[in-house]
């Protein structure tokens, strides 16, 4: 992780802050939004100031698809009563917790970056995530409230980022061009063929790189350093000449990488598939591949 605080230094609508930073800004205008696994650990503690909100807030069943984004006239009464504005800094942290009944999906860190992504998708200009979350906050020794944050909902109205994201025909489109990489962040096993879907294995051609790889090994909030996150990526041939396209089952995990290449290492086209494999084998006849290799 680079040393300016926050990072990237450029005006972008999303950078990463360490707990250093945000505990010199707790008295600024700031609305801080907690996304802990489970309400009851952001009521045992949380950052002084910090709103709950969990992360399936955003996502709902829509048509055949179990985890779609919120449409734009739902989303703005769910942002706009957190307080969020389209202009004003939000912090985001999350946290493994210790509380979460399932550890291979809720609790494991991507919370903070699911909820940081909506709120870019919907238009929040100034989104902030906390470096680590706040396995990083008390890790370093700083406070904890019981204390409940207050929220004066707002009128946010959405500003839809429609380059973030593909939807099926267009992903369908542009898939299996030379100058597109499709990258599937799932762990490797998953991707292998071992997941829990209704369908085995990856969306023909995909790559594997698990978004964990690329955060610290004992925390997946924490990012590596920059130098060692383009190496892991350019193995898989991610690199910024290309178009790359982020995937997963649902589309959750995938947000991480998404934030990661587009804001933090600043690479020029990067898209979303926000229905990923969960999309992909909803529409019949689509193949799968198993192995870990891409075809």
């Amino acid at each position: 992780m680079d040393s300016t605080d926050p990072y990237p230094a450029a005006d972008k609508p999303v950078q990463w802050v360490s707990p250093a930073w945000l505990q010199d800004h707790l008295d600024d205008r700031l609305l801080i939004i907690d996304t802990q696994p489970d309400v009851h650990e952001y009521i045992k503690g949380h950052i002084r100031g910090a709103v709950y909100v969990h992360e399936n807030q955003f996502r709902m069943h829509l048509g055949g698809h179990p985890a779609s984004w919120l449409p734009p006239g739902v989303a703005e009464g769910a942002i706009g009563n957190l307080g969020v504005t389209r202009s004003e800094p939000v912090v985001v942290y999350g946290s493994r917790g210790s509380l979460s009944p399932c550890g291979a999906f809720q609790g494991d860190g991507v919370g903070q970056a699911l909820v940081a992504y909506t709120l870019a998708r919907y238009g929040a200009r100034h989104v902030l995530l906390l470096n680590g979350g706040l396995d990083a906050w008390t890790g370093q020794g700083r406070p904890l409230t019981r204390v409940s944050g207050f929220t004066a909902p707002s009128s946010f109205r959405v500003d839809l980022q429609q380059d973030f994201f593909l939807n099926y025909p267009e992903f369908a489109t542009v898939r299996d061009r030379d100058d597109v990489v499709l990258l599937d962040t799932r762990p490797a096993a998953v991707y292998g063929g071992e997941g829990a879907g209704n369908r085995a294995g990856h969306i023909p051609g995909a790559v594997n790189i698990p978004w964990q790889s690329l955060m610290a090994p004992k925390n997946p909030m924490l990012l590596l350093p920059v130098d060692e996150i383009r190496a892991l990526l350019a193995g898989g041939g991610v690199t910024p000449d290309r178009t790359i396209i982020c995937s997963c089952s649902t589309g959750r995990t995938a947000t991480s990488l998404f934030l990661l290449l587009r804001y933090c290492l600043g690479y020029p086209n990067v898209k979303l598939y926000e229905g990923s494999f969960t999309g992909w084998v909803l529409v019949p006849g689509n193949p799968t591949v198993t192995g870990r290799t891409p075809r």
